[in-house]
């Protein structure tokens, strides 16, 4: 028995691999291999002791761990999480774990390793931020080599259009199923700027999906909005160095606002075969997002000549973007304020953002939903944007 339903084919938008220290320096071209450095756990639930155990019996969980996780069978998901779980680093570990879990198919992306490249304070040395780009997406291929269940997703930044360029032919080279771009401001243009304009293209002739994730733009808010003259507030995890009430509170705008910037540059008007997905970002923001690019198109259209589109913004996203809701959001609600072709399903494996019962927290919201509804939710919106899956 798996745990999800077998009534039902389930595609899960969002799970993750937990780097080991050396996942970027294994797989970097020899030139630059010293200067890249080990991925680190410092902001995180995982200790340097877990890691350290892990590094000690060479990459791997014991025999006995990995018999112990097997056997919680339908409840994996509710008790295997970050660094411990099954599958977490290992691939044929995390086939024996999509056994259990029963998704169909799963999106995998990385969790720590994506700092380095991404982070926008290493962009004046782009040798190494896209040499660790490179270095990422060859193991991102290799870790998804061996279960076509397991989708691997690639990153690029786009900060040098041209190595982005670069990256992007070897990512698609590698058999990557779709591409994770920073959410913020590439290199001080707009994702829209006309230096971009061949990545997005080469992306809808290939058939592959961006996607946007938390991680990709920096998790904590301005300093100056929680300087309040009052003591530190502490993150979800008890420290003081990921997401924080304030910033939780405003993670959505970094997406809203690259998604509206692509979207009223045109990108997906001229691009229709263009897909794209905002993964772990929660989708609370989406319906107002729609409404409010529908009056702005058709207002300011009047006097800006490049919005006037032949589709209407909500009809470009429904056709070409979707989301992925946290559990605690209600999305028939969601649904109600939109339309059924928005959201997906998701289950961040191994996180404990996740939850230990997402299908259950979600089936809780979609009660009175109807069917199509949860078919779309669950299946039809990841065929839509990845409809080799169905193979």
């Amino acid at each position: 028995m798996t745990y999800a339903p077998a009534d039902r084919q389930f595609f899960d938008a969002d799970s993750h691999i937990m780097e080991l220290p050396d996942f970027l320096k294994a797989y970097a071209d020899p030139s630059i291999r010293d200067a890249i450095p080990e991925v680190s756990y410092s902001a995180s639930l995982v200790t340097d002791e877990e890691v350290a155990t892990i590094m000690e019996q060479g990459g791997r969980h014991s025999e006995a761990h990995i018999a112990a996780q097997i056997a919680m069978g339908d409840e994996l998901i509710a008790h295997s999480k970050e660094i411990q779980a099954l599958g977490a680093f290992n691939k044929a570990d995390r086939s024996q774990a999509l056994d259990l879990l029963g998704f169909e198919k799963q999106l995998v992306f990385a969790t720590h390793s994506v700092a380095f490249p991404f982070h926008p304070s290493q962009k004046k040395d782009p040798v190494l931020r896209y040499g660790a780009t490179r270095a990422h997406n060859r193991h991102m291929a290799d870790f998804c080599s061996d279960d076509p269940r397991l989708m691997g997703i690639g990153i690029i930044p786009l900060d040098e259009p041209q190595l982005a360029m670069q990256e992007l032919e070897f990512a698609l080279s590698q058999g990557l199923q779709a591409i994770w771009v920073p959410h913020r401001a590439p290199g001080e243009r707009s994702p829209g700027h006309v230096d971009l304009e061949p990545f997005w293209e080469l992306l809808a002739d290939s058939g592959t999906p961006f996607v946007l994730h938390v991680g990709g733009a920096p998790l904590q808010a301005l300093k100056s909005w929680s300087n309040n003259g009052r003591a530190p507030v502490k993150d979800w995890m008890g420290g003081g160095e990921n997401v924080r009430t304030k910033d939780a509170a405003l993670m959505h705008q970094p997406p809203e606002t690259f998604l509206s910037m692509l979207i009223l540059d045109g990108v997906l008007d001229r691009h229709p075969k263009l897909r794209g997905a905002a993964v772990e970002l929660g989708a609370g923001w989406v319906p107002e997002m729609v409404r409010r690019l529908d009056w702005v198109a058709k207002i300011y259209g009047r006097v800006d000549e490049s919005v006037r589109f032949e589709r209407p913004p909500s009809q470009q996203i429904s056709e070409q973007l979707a989301f992925t809701p946290f559990p605690h959001e209600n999305v028939h609600h969601l649904i109600q304020e939109s339309n059924e072709d928005l959201y997906l399903f998701s289950s961040d494996y191994p996180h404990v953002e996740g939850g230990r019962n997402p299908i259950g927290k979600f089936e809780s919201h979609l009660t009175n939903a109807p069917e199509s509804a949860k078919q779309k939710f669950y299946t039809d919106n990841f065929l839509r944007l990845w409809p080799g899956a169905a193979a």
